[in-house]
């Protein structure tokens, strides 16, 4: 059983801020600012494309509440979310995380160097699939 759903089964302990039917959602142990949370989904999965729409539509309604909260407790300027699915989810289990962000808090996105391809024909492979 991993971290997760050790929380979600009250094994571990975490400092939960919300919870519902079909998610939980707590602290981040590791916060990149104060007030990181984590939203997870109550069923182990490790890609949102192994989640229902429905629970992806509950896992954004909360995730609006939580922006909603940090910027009513921390004046935030702004916020991040992010979900990273498949191989490169770090915990095996789909989370998300939504946290607080500043002018020159230091977050940042860094990219592969290289050139990567912006073009009609890129769009198009999407179209195809989509």
């Amino acid at each position: 059983m991993c971290d997760f759903c050790k929380i979600i089964n009250k094994q571990l302990p975490a400092h939960v801020v919300y919870e519902d039917e079909q998610l939980i959602s707590f602290l981040d142990i590791d916060p990149i600012h104060e007030g990181h949370v984590l939203i997870v989904p109550r069923k182990h999965v490790d890609s949102i494309e192994n989640l229902s729409d429905d629970e992806l539509i509950d896992i954004m309604s909360v995730a609006r509440k939580v922006v909603v909260a940090l910027k009513d407790v921390y004046g935030n300027e702004g916020y991040t979310i992010m979900q990273n699915g498949g191989k490169f989810c770090d915990y095996g289990h789909a989370h998300f995380h939504v946290f607080p962000r500043y002018d020159n808090d230091g977050f940042g996105w860094t990219c592969p160097e290289g050139e990567s391809e912006y073009s009609e024909r890129v769009a198009e492979k999407f179209r195809d699939k989509l």
